[in-house]
């Protein structure tokens, strides 16, 4: 299982730029629907299985061990050839079209500040979690469907002789809109500030230990570790940052201290236009922030200038424009982005992931551009 020289110099590459320090090049990576996947191999005439990470060399990619709160199969609910509607180890009921990229969510078992103050939690550090395979609501609904995922521990061993892999784990606000929906969790910070803010500290205890146990468990086959969590939409935060700062940013703190304590760079992903806190993520130590979405407004040559190297930026490649697949604009945007980000401090990536819009021409030509044009 010993690395490439190839993977090497991709883990010097990644680890230069989140330290901002300047790397050989730009490096490149992504998230991929598997629509898109499945439209870029029709497009380029290559084979069932190849796939972007390998095909391009890409810089690294993500993998997720089971972070469901119950570690347990899906429970089917229905299921035919249009959609599949799962309970989940969230206790969420979701609704799969197969045909559409998203799923929805149709329920939640937890549905009152009674029912979340009782829950509890399987075992952090079930071995369940990274050495079986079995189902898991993060890595097998989404844009896709999937059941029985691989062990995570040999997924890992299988892509780090040629590829950084990074760990995940989600945050407080990731488990709220999971488990008791979007809608619940900003109606209760309202409604029971203080009743909820005692749920968030059972969550962020039970989510820093499981990033203990992941750790563990890998025993250092992963190089960094991505963080989830959605607290802003296009305009700003979803609600006040003041209560972020006092129950979210204490439990995300501990978790990239704990990861740079086994030297983890982390990067913490997370949507809409976060300017009211980004700061607090640099007080921190948060490594690099990943998606800053173009259509909240956010431009990470801005920040750059603004905040200088106190921290990396990964994303900010505005979808929007590549799902409209006109060459020439995307042309001067991307060769903007990696020249700023040659000195460090960028990972070239879109502002979320690769849709099933973008033509796979269209990113052989955006992955081919950021290549030539972040070289040092």
């Amino acid at each position: 299982m010993e690395r490439t020289e190839k993977c090497l110099l991709k883990l010097d590459r990644m680890n230069k730029a989140l330290r901002n320090e300047r790397p050989d090049r730009v490096p490149v990576s992504d998230f991929f629907w598997g629509g898109f996947i499945r439209r870029w191999r029709k497009e380029l005439n290559l084979l069932d299985d190849a796939n972007p990470y390998t095909y391009y060399d890409l810089d690294w990619l993500v993998t997720y061990p089971n972070l469901d709160p119950h570690i347990q199969p899906f429970e089917i609910v229905r299921e035919d050839e249009i959609e599949v509607v799962v309970k989940t180890g969230f206790g969420a009921t979701i609704r799969k079209k197969f045909d559409f990229p998203m799923p929805e969510f149709a329920a939640f078992e937890t549905d009152t500040i009674e029912k979340l103050q009782a829950f509890e939690f399987d075992s952090p550090r079930d071995p369940r979690r990274f050495y079986e395979g079995g189902d898991n609501q993060i890595a097998g609904v989404g844009d896709g469907f999937e059941r029985n995922s691989p062990p995570w521990v040999e997924t890992i061993k299988a892509l780090r002789p040629e590829i950084p892999v990074y760990g995940s784990v989600i945050e407080c606000s990731e488990c709220l809109t999971r488990m008791i929906g979007q809608a619940n969790y900003l109606l209760w910070i309202a409604m029971y500030p203080d009743e909820l803010g005692a749920c968030i500290n059972r969550i962020g205890q039970f989510y820093l230990d499981l990033t203990k146990a992941q750790i563990e468990a890998a025993n250092g086959l992963i190089d960094g570790m991505v963080i989830w969590g959605d607290v802003a939409y296009k305009q700003t935060m979803l609600f006040d940052p003041e209560y972020w700062r006092q129950y979210f940013k204490p439990w995300v703190k501990q978790i990239i201290e704990e990861c740079h304590k086994h030297n983890l760079p982390v990067i913490y992903h997370g949507c809409g236009n976060v300017e009211l806190i980004l700061e607090d993520f640099m007080e921190i130590g948060l490594d690099g922030y990943n998606p800053l979405e173009v259509k909240a407004g956010l431009d990470y040559t801005e920040l750059k200038e603004r905040y200088g190297k106190r921290m990396a930026y990964c994303g900010n490649n505005d979808i929007q424009l590549w799902e409209s697949n006109d060459l020439e604009l995307i042309r001067k945007e991307t060769i903007r982005k990696v020249e700023a980000g040659k000195e460090g401090g960028y990972i070239f990536q879109s502002d979320h992931s690769v849709s099933s819009d973008v033509s796979g021409k269209t990113y052989d030509y955006i992955v081919k551009l950021a290549r030539e044009y972040g070289t040092n």
